[in-house]
C-alpha cells in the first residue's frame, strides 16, 4: 500500500480483465478512488460501471456518474481496445472488420479525452490532470503478425496523444501515449494456445525473450497517473523489453 496518488480519482476502461483491472488495482493500492468502466461486469474499481465507451452519451454518464460519486476527476486511462482474429493482413480484413476495430481503439479514446478532459481542466492548481491513452509498440513500427486495423489504431491514438499533450501543457493536463509491447494476457495465452507458431513470431523479436507481465504495464500507468511524472507529456512512452530497438532478419 502507498500513497502516490492518495486523493486522485481514476476512470479507468477496460477494467474488467487484462491491464485496465490489474492498473485499476494498483492505483487503489496507491490511495486512489477508482471508476472502473467496462463493455462486460464487474469492472475493477471503487464504482463499477458497465458503459460502451464508443457510445457518446454513455461516455458523457460516465463522467457524470464518477463526479457526482466523488466530486472530481484526476486521471483519465483510456484503455479500452480490441485486437480480434479477423483483423489480419489488409489484403483479407473485410470493411466491417476494420471498422469495428477502429470505433473500439479510436473512436472511443476521442470520446474519453474530449468528454474527460474538461473535468480535468477544473480542477485547480498548475497540475490538473493526467491523461493516459494505451497505445501500443505497433504504432512506431510494423507489427511481426499483420492485423493491419489494430496497428493503424493504434497509431492513431499516439497522434492524437501527442496533439492533445501539446494543447493542453499550459493548462495543466498531461497527456501520453502508454505503448505496451507485448503483454501476457488472456487473449496472448489464447493466441499461444490456437496457433503457437504466429504466437512465437511474436516473441522472436524480444530482446528481454518474454513478454511483459500486466503488473509491469500497471506500474507504468502508475507513474503517468502520480505527479512524479509531472514534465512528461506528449510522450511516446514505450514499455516493450527493448522491441523497438531490436533488429531482427526477417525468415
Amino acid at each position: 500500500m502507498g500513497d502516490r496518488l492518495e486523493g486522485k480519482v481514476c476512470v479507468v476502461t477496460g477494467a474488467a480483465s487484462g491491464i485496465g483491472a490489474e492498473t485499476g488495482r494498483r492505483f487503489m493500492e496507491e490511495g486512489a478512488r477508482v471508476v472502473g468502466v467496462d463493455l462486460a461486469e464487474n469492472a475493477v474499481g471503487d464504482l463499477s460501471l458497465q458503459a460502451d465507451v464508443t457510445h457518446e452519451g454513455q461516455v458523457i454518464d460516465v463522467y457524470q456518474h464518477a463526479r457526482e460519486a466523488f466530486g472530481r476527476i484526476d486521471v483519465l486511462f483510456n484503455n479500452a481496445g480490441i485486437n480480434p482474429n479477423d483483423d489480419a493482413s489488409v489484403l483479407d480484413t473485410a470493411l466491417d472488420a476494420w471498422q469495428r476495430v477502429q470505433d473500439v481503439n479510436v473512436r472511443s479514446v476521442f470520446l474519453c479525452c474530449k468528454h474527460g478532459i474538461p473535468h480535468l481542466l477544473e480542477n485547480g492548481g498548475p497540475l490538473r490532470g493526467s491523461v493516459i491513452n494505451t497505445a501500443s509498440f505497433v504504432a512506431v513500427m510494423g507489427a511481426a503478425v499483420s492485423q493491419i486495423s489494430y496497428t493503424a489504431s493504434k497509431g492513431a491514438v499516439l497522434s492524437m496523444s501527442r496533439e492533445l499533450g501539446v494543447e493542453f501543457a499550459r493548462r495543466g493536463v498531461r497527456v501520453n501515449a502508454l505503448c505496451p509491447g507485448p503483454v501476457d494476457t488472456p487473449l496472448l495465452r489464447e493466441l499461444f494456445a490456437s496457433d503457437p507458431e504466429k504466437a512465437a513470431r511474436r516473441l522472436v523479436h524480444v530482446p528481454m525473450g518474454r513478454f511483459a507481465e500486466v503488473g509491469e504495464i500497471a506500474s507504468a500507468a502508475l507513474f503517468l497517473a502520480s505527479d512524479e511524472s509531472s514534465y512528461v507529456t506528449a510522450s511516446t512512452f514505450l514499455v516493450d523489453g527493448g522491441l523497438s530497438s531490436a533488429y531482427v532478419t526477417p525468415e
